[in-house]
């Protein structure tokens, strides 16, 4: 079968099996990827595709598009995701799976984090900003930076948000996550505050308030990739050299400040939405010596007699 029916194929699989527009649109971008590496190679079938090719497909990810070792392990899955299928559709059989003995490539622990600077750096800027051509993005864009520490949501699940799934009486929201799932998560008195202001900011900015909670200077709901194009302006002007500006470091961030203010693993596996404790444990060995020295500090048999 020709690569790029294939991927055709593989794609209304998705569709049918009622992924997310994001996740079906990501995959897309990956594949189309692929299949122009392979028709450079001269490689049409999905037949034809080897281990080889999938190794110098990745070689090709990391020296020439500069791709780090957690992009290509995304990669990595979308691939296995895609050969999969193709098993399971008798179109290759699971010996010739050319995904079989692909290993992800070794990641290196260390996750960034924002600091108290880097968080006041970014929110000084939008105070700021002066004029009212600025005033929009620069509310919204304060509004959002806020949203994402204080709830620890997903980039996908921020541009998703609707004010019907914001209870500002009860203080929480209801998020639309990966495959669709939706979760409750707590936000504190102090996120509803603001989240209450920059609704009647949009009120009466907008004859018709857009459902969605971050909307554009049209009225309509931001993508994923305009939240990433706010990162990177901002990520231009911040010049920060030591930390990663976007959506998914603020989400670090909330779980780093959960932990070392005393949050327990289990509650914060809640707040991430994560499917199990594993992926929540990451930042627990990642950050252990930190928690060491809080538990050091603060453990009450410190002020006991015994």
């Amino acid at each position: 079968m020709l690569l790029k029916f294939a991927i055709q194929d593989f794609k209304d699989d998705r569709e049918f099996k009622n992924l997310s527009e994001q996740s079906i649109k990501n995959y897309m971008i990956q594949l189309n990827e692929f299949h122009g590496f392979c028709a450079e190679k001269e490689i049409l079938n999905v037949e034809d595709v080897t281990a080889n090719t999938i190794k110098s497909y990745l070689l090709y990810c990391m020296k020439s598009k500069k791709n780090n070792p957690v992009t290509v392990n995304t990669k990595i899955k979308n691939l296995k995701a895609f050969f999969n299928y193709m098993v399971e559709s008798d179109i290759i059989m699971e010996k010739r799976n050319p995904m079989s003995k692909i290993e992800k490539a070794k990641t290196d622990t260390k996750i960034d984090v924002f600091n108290d600077n880097h968080i006041k750096q970014m929110l000084n800027y939008y105070r700021r900003l002066k004029g009212r051509e600025h005033s929009f993005y620069a509310y919204r864009d304060y509004t959002l930076i806020l949203t994402l520490l204080g709830s620890g949501m997903r980039l996908g699940e921020l541009c998703n948000l609707k004010w019907k799934d914001v209870d500002l009486i009860t203080g929480t929201i209801i998020v639309f996550g990966k495959n669709r799932t939706q979760a409750s998560i707590p936000i504190t008195d102090k996120l509803v505050k603001e989240l209450a202001e920059y609704k009647v900011f949009c009120q009466q900015h907008f004859p018709e308030p857009s459902e969605h909670v971050f909307i554009n200077r049209e009225n309509k709901s931001m993508t994923t990739d305009a939240v990433k194009n706010v990162f990177k302006r901002l990520k231009a002007i911040m010049n920060f050299k030591d930390v990663r500006l976007s959506a998914h470091t603020f989400r670090h961030t909330f779980a780093h400040r959960f932990l070392m203010n005393g949050g327990d693993v289990f509650t914060l596996q809640k707040m991430l939405r994560h499917s199990n404790l594993k992926m929540t444990e990451k930042y627990l060995a990642i950050w252990g010596t930190a928690l060491r020295e809080q538990n050091d500090k603060y453990n009450p048999l410190n002020s006991l007699d015994v």
